[in-house]
């Protein structure tokens, strides 16, 4: 195949995982789903090798693709067969992201795997969002190891009952359930339409050349990279179980157009939930090199032969169980990023931008219901500024890096759920200053209509996100009816209550 070929039949897996994401999207009963676009969707060939992704989320995509390989090895697939997953240590990232993957055979061959992952507001733990202050993964939610949920075509109702019972809000849980059912069987159909115009052995072939392609066009950017090492340190706030200024370190060895990732000099698993498997480790990386290289490259297994990831042991990054997860996936995750980005400035000073505000802001909430109010889950995060480049200024208000979500539209969120939005704006002056500046942060402000629990998952509130030879990036606050609380909290609010987040702006670059 040449690249026009190749190219071609790129965009054609692209599309399939895009018309996946459409149909999740659609058929989706939560606003975390169906509004925040909290899900992501992937192809991948008989090895679990990633072959495509649609433009989704890269915390979910990078994980996937570094773990579906174990995943696949692990059944005797057949027609009709769906298995799920969301046990951080076999394959998931954080409990409340459950994943679908589905075999497509053809005349008894296996050929490839669709899979989408989604998170779900409630997975079961005992505090409403399933996001809560833990200390262990028994405490973060029902954990759930690689399990069919259809057998030859045939609903496993024993894990669909189990998933069901764990959560307080079943019907919304079944929908989306359903939505992921749906989109895996139709990326199957597309797929199999697919190979029906191309031959078995042509399929297969093309899938091998689409993953030496982007090899191809990956090599000339890492051989950009000087060789040497290059090495970053960052820190986390805190664990949310009182230890603080927690060291994330990497070193970035370039030789002979190879690349090592190390992270040894990074903090021993800690007691609270800023803990991540590797395979989330791994996701920040690969989507820090991937944004290094032309857009047209496909996002397949072979852009990322070039890189080796190692990490001590009951490391922050390499957590073993029963070590809590929770925020790992999103807040650990995001601040991995800043550490790979950090060390490239050594060596790619003119292509690397100062760090973004480096948080999902996360805040869950709920009830768990009475006579008075239905039991109800809500979790959402929150962008804020992203970090100046060589070349511009940070966006202002932005999901960054290993998230690409929405926000939950205002009239969804005040429909769906006893809250009121007070104010939701930009948070001027809160971008580092510099030749160019960072993005300012976001402002949004809750008012609580009923009692609820809430929690908190938040970072950048001590740690200010680091500009390049310009102003830092303002930190983060959160206050509830103007008291500052920390960064990590769970807390119990009355009606009339509000609760302010203020996220915090990128960093600027250059100086002025």
């Amino acid at each position: 195949m040449d690249a026009i070929e190749l190219s071609l039949f790129s965009n054609r897996l692209a599309a399939v995982c895009d018309e996946m994401g459409a149909i999740l999207q659609r058929a989706a009963f939560s606003p975390n789903i169906r509004d925040r676009l909290d899900f992501s969707c992937a192809i991948f060939d008989a090895n679990g090798d990633l072959c495509a992704q649609a433009a989704h989320i890269p915390v979910h995509l990078g994980s996937m693709a570094y773990a579906m390989q174990d995943i696949v090895r692990q059944f005797e697939w057949q027609a009709g067969d769906m298995v799920i997953v969301n046990d951080p240590y076999l394959g998931g990232t954080h409990l409340p992201d459950i994943t679908f993957i589905s075999p497509l055979l053809k005349d008894g061959k296996l050929l490839a795997f669709v899979a989408n992952r989604a998170h779900h507001a409630d997975i079961g733990a005992d505090t409403p969002g399933s996001m809560p202050i833990s200390s262990s993964l028994d405490e973060e939610g029902l954990v759930i190891p690689p399990t069919y949920i259809y057998q030859q075509g045939q609903l496993q109702q024993t894990i669909m009952n189990t998933l069901l019972d764990a959560t307080r809000s079943a019907e919304t849980v079944k929908g989306d359930v359903a939505a992921q059912i749906s989109a895996n069987q139709t990326g199957c159909q597309r797929l199999d339409e697919l190979v029906q115009t191309m031959s078995i052995s042509a399929f297969c072939h093309a899938l091998g050349e689409l993953n030496d392609y982007g090899e191809r066009l990956a090599q000339p950017v890492y051989q950009s990279i000087p060789d040497g090492q290059y090495g970053f340190t960052d820190f986390m706030d805190d664990d949310g179980q009182g230890q603080q200024n927690i060291p994330i370190s990497a070193c970035i060895e370039v030789k002979n157009h190879q690349i090592h990732v190390d992270f040894s000099g990074t903090a021993k698993q800690v007691a609270g939930n800023i803990n991540c498997p590797l395979s989330v480790a791994a996701a920040a990386v690969y989507y820090v090199f991937r944004c290094l290289l032309p857009a047209y490259t496909p996002a397949c297994a072979g852009t990322f032969r070039a890189i080796r990831l190692t990490a001590p042991e009951a490391c922050l990054v390499n957590a073993t169980r029963p070590a809590a997860v929770a925020a790992g996936n999103v807040e650990t995750s995001t601040r991995i990023v800043d550490v790979i980005m950090g060390a490239l400035l050594k060596a790619i000073p003119d292509k690397m931008a100062a760090a973004s505000h480096g948080s999902m802001n996360n805040i869950a909430m709920g009830f768990a219901g009475d006579k008075t109010q239905a039991a109800w889950d809500y979790y959402e995060t929150i962008g804020g500024g992203m970090g100046a480049s060589p070349k511009t200024n940070g966006l202002d208000a932005v999901q960054t890096h290993m998230t690409n979500t929405l926000n939950t539209p205002v009239e969804v969120l005040e429909t769906s759920y006893p809250l009121r939005i007070k104010q939701y704006a930009v948070r001027r002056a809160s971008g580092g200053h510099g030749k160019h500046k960072g993005g300012d942060g976001i402002i949004r402000e809750y008012q609580f209509l009923h009692d609820a629990s809430v929690t908190l998952l938040t970072e950048r509130r001590s740690q200010s996100p680091w500009g390049v030879k310009g102003g830092d990036g303002q930190t983060g606050n959160n206050r509830l009816n103007g008291k500052v609380l920390p960064a990590k909290t769970s807390l119990k609010v009355k009606a009339g209550d509000c609760l302010k987040i203020e996220t915090p702006g990128g960093g600027g670059w250059g100086s002025i």
